[in-house]
């Protein structure tokens, strides 16, 4: 996939699934190709595990690490992160939860509001961003410090399936709503022709940028 994508994507994001068959090793090989490379491994555990495993990510030359947006969770990884150019974005709410997921998950708030106190709590330890939905990010620029980076996954073109996301939006909107970085992956792979997929959600971007 990536020689078929060739210079028309410059980032890939390395997820469970990647990353639970070989993709850790892959991802150097990316990052020494001249890649960038985004570990969507969502870490939460203890503090000096999460501290551990993000010094160790640190070293590789990753450009982002997700954390899930728990205080201690983001606590540790500032601190891991030390020194490196790696960069910590807190995960707010899966963009496959909605307000009925949070009920049987036992929390007692909307989405939105979880979301905007966890970005405050991220804003106030010092992590580099957030992961949210694009239907968040208006919102959450009222929030969040003028140098935290928002990125955006459940990005979807016009006419492409939702699959399992539910809070969705298309490039040229996620951007006019404030989204630094789109995540863009099942409408790409799963193209007859990934590069004219990708090429074409480029030019949404960009266009919404201009």
């Amino acid at each position: 996939m990536v020689m078929r994508l060739g210079d028309t994507v410059s980032f890939y994001k390395i997820g469970y699934q990647l990353a639970f068959a070989g993709g850790l090793p892959f991802a150097a090989g990316l990052i020494a190709a001249g890649k960038q490379v985004f570990l969507d491994l969502k870490l939460h555990d203890i503090g000096n595990t999460v501290q551990k495993g993000v010094e160790a990510v640190a070293q590789m030359g990753a450009t982002f690490l997700t954390v899930h947006a728990y205080p201690q969770t983001m606590k540790a990884a500032v601190e891991g992160k030390q020194g490196s150019t790696l960069r910590i974005l807190g995960v707010t709410v899966l963009t496959s939860y909605d307000d009925s997921d949070l009920a049987a998950a036992g929390f007692d708030m909307t989405v939105g509001e979880l979301v905007a106190a966890r970005a405050a709590q991220a804003r106030d330890m010092g992590v580099d961003g957030l992961v949210c939905s694009p239907e968040e990010a208006t919102n959450l620029r009222g929030v969040i410090a003028p140098s935290m980076v928002l990125v955006t996954p459940g990005i979807r073109p016009a006419g492409s399936a939702t699959g399992d996301q539910k809070r969705i939006m298309t490039p040229a909107k996620a951007i006019q709503a404030g989204a630094d970085y789109l995540v863009v992956g099942r409408p790409v792979v799963e193209a007859r022709d990934p590069k004219a997929a990708a090429d074409q959600i480029v030019g949404e971007i960009e266009q919404a940028s201009a």
